[in-house]
């Protein structure tokens, strides 16, 4: 089962792709756009090539837990790929994912300018990796 990770960005969106036993988040990669109806598009156009079965969808929830603006976004978003793909959607909570991507990508050498274009892949595979092991873990 391949299952989808993504973190939703105004310029970039982060991909991640499960390997297909579903247990290791992997390929990471951005798709670059700003308009927000071409990325419907191109992330509709992913699922399909790559025969996404699942789609988890980073879910920024305020840090007491309370939905904003930006969680609204994504909700959107979510309800939009269900019914163009007729794929599940799961929001999941991405509290923290961007910061934690951020150190690793400083501990891995590489300098802060750097980050911007690899952080929202990073992210994105924190994402997709913390809803497999929960999986795992039922």
């Amino acid at each position: 089962m391949k299952i989808l990770g993504v973190d939703y960005g105004d310029a970039r969106t982060g991909l991640s792709v499960s390997d297909p036993t579903g247990l290791l988040a992997g390929s990471p990669s951005v798709i670059s756009e700003w308009n927000r109806d071409k990325l419907l598009e191109k992330l509709v156009a992913y699922i399909k090539d790559n025969k996404i079965e699942t789609v988890v969808l980073g879910y920024p929830k305020n840090m007491d837990g309370s939905v904003g603006p930006r969680a609204e976004k994504c909700a959107q978003l979510a309800e939009d790929i269900r019914e163009q793909t007729g794929v599940p959607v799961v929001l999941w909570d991405e509290r923290r994912t961007t910061v934690e991507a951020h150190q690793i990508l400083h501990q891995a050498g590489k300098k802060a300018k750097q980050h911007r274009k690899n952080v929202d892949a990073v992210a994105a595979t924190l994402i997709l990796q913390g809803y497999l092991d929960a999986q795992r873990m039922r």
